[in-house]
């Protein structure tokens, strides 16, 4: 038998392998629709959507949060003062991050990675990292109440979702009754 006729199989099989471990890399749960987290925030009828804008001493103080301008004027939030959730799309190293938070009184309740791009620092969307943000508020200068342990490799997206949780809380300030 010829050398060449070996290997030939051997190609197939190896693209043939590659070809059907796609769909289960783009199949992934590293994806949670903002509907879907929004629904298991709100039981029942999902609140209508409201804003605040980002606009002159708060544009500043969001500058501070991020450390960056934000790249947008203004963010989206669901609930009331009582109970908010808001997602926030936060860069961390070159790709969005998109995060929800949800807020009962003036603290974290709940903090999630919705979309997660990077290629690195996939680590801050498991609950031995989110459970941290739990019961934390801010406290003068937007400071969080509680040190946030970073993880080895992953420190821009620690920092992203730290950032984040802050403007949450920042924001939800803003939330009339």
């Amino acid at each position: 038998m010829n050398a060449k006729f070996k290997i030939k199989p051997l190609r197939v099989l190896l693209a043939l392998l590659l070809a059907l471990s796609i769909p289960l890399v783009i199949a992934s749960d590293d994806f949670i629709a903002p509907e879907e987290f929004l629904a298991s925030v709100f039981t029942g009828n999902l609140p209508a959507s409201n804003t605040v804008w980002i606009s002159g001493d708060k544009k500043e103080i969001v500058e501070d949060i991020l450390g960056h301008r934000p790249a947008f004027l203004r963010v989206r939030y669901w609930g009331n003062r009582d109970r908010s959730a808001w997602i926030v799309d936060e860069i961390g190293k070159t790709e969005p991050i998109t995060i929800g938070v949800v807020i009962v009184g003036k603290q974290i309740e709940e903090i999630k990675v919705l979309a997660f791009r990077e290629s690195r620092g996939w680590e801050i969307k498991y609950e031995f990292f989110t459970r941290q943000f739990d019961g934390v508020h801010i406290k003068d200068s937007q400071r969080l109440s509680r040190s946030i342990d970073g993880i080895s490799g992953a420190t821009l997206s620690v920092k992203a979702m730290t950032n984040v949780s802050r403007l949450a809380l920042y924001l939800a300030e803003f939330i009339s009754s």
